[in-house]
């Protein structure tokens, strides 16, 4: 079953006079159960493309389908609510609120989502390795936890879509692997993931690997 699906996306930015192409006529599709990685250099667009794919960012041209169903070009509400019952994000950075315990973000993504299941978070602290941290304030956090426990929040409303920007950019080996085995549980289960990565560790494990190069996908 296909997940997601992007039609000849186009995303521009301008900066006074200047015009920067972001992305240039990306298309791609998300199936059911598949990890797949995206790579590039840095500025090739990825995290732009998360955004356009999440429905966080407006797109300049092309069309974006979750489930089947348009997302691009609908009301801001409307978008969020299905993004919110359908895709887990994780961003580089800015996945907790600071001001709740690392089980209270949890559990506020799960409500956000329409969704209510206090187990859920138990369980996904200890799939992460975080039993131990579910009570400390994300200040109090390594980067490594931090990393683990946006994907927690991501994962929290059980998505059926998982777009995550540079999960291990900054861990040690063996939190890149906890998170390896995190992302193989979902795509177990059924949910589809795309990964934005430098890690050819992550690559080697993807079903496939899409080449983004100046905001185009590189067949070559």
């Amino acid at each position: 079953m296909t997940i997601l699906e992007a039609f000849d996306v186009y995303r521009f930015f301008h900066t006074g006079e200047s015009e920067t192409l972001a992305l240039r006529g990306v298309s791609l599709r998300l199936d059911e159960g598949e990890l797949v990685a995206l790579v590039g250099p840095s500025g090739s667009g990825k995290s732009t493309l998360l955004a356009c794919l999440a429905g966080l960012d407006e797109l300049d041209g092309g069309y974006v389908e979750l489930l089947g169903e348009r997302l691009t070009r609908r009301p801001e509400t409307e978008r969020a609510r299905r993004r919110g019952a359908n895709v887990g994000i994780l961003m580089q950075s800015g996945n907790l609120f600071s001001s709740l315990s690392v089980t209270d973000n949890v559990k506020l993504a799960t409500l956000l989502a329409g969704k209510s299941d206090n187990k859920r978070a138990k369980t996904l602290l200890i799939q992460t390795g975080l039993a131990d941290r579910a009570s400390a304030w994300p200040g109090q956090l390594s980067g490594g936890e931090l990393a683990r426990a946006g994907l927690a929040v991501a994962l929290a409303a059980a998505p059926r879509l998982l777009l995550a920007d540079e999960p291990t950019g900054e861990v040690d080996a063996m939190t890149e692997r906890s998170i390896l085995d995190v992302l193989n549980e979902q795509r177990r289960t059924g949910v589809a993931v795309l990964v934005a990565t430098h890690s050819h560790a992550l690559a080697a494990c993807a079903d496939r690997i899409i080449h983004l190069r100046d905001g185009k996908i590189d067949d070559a």
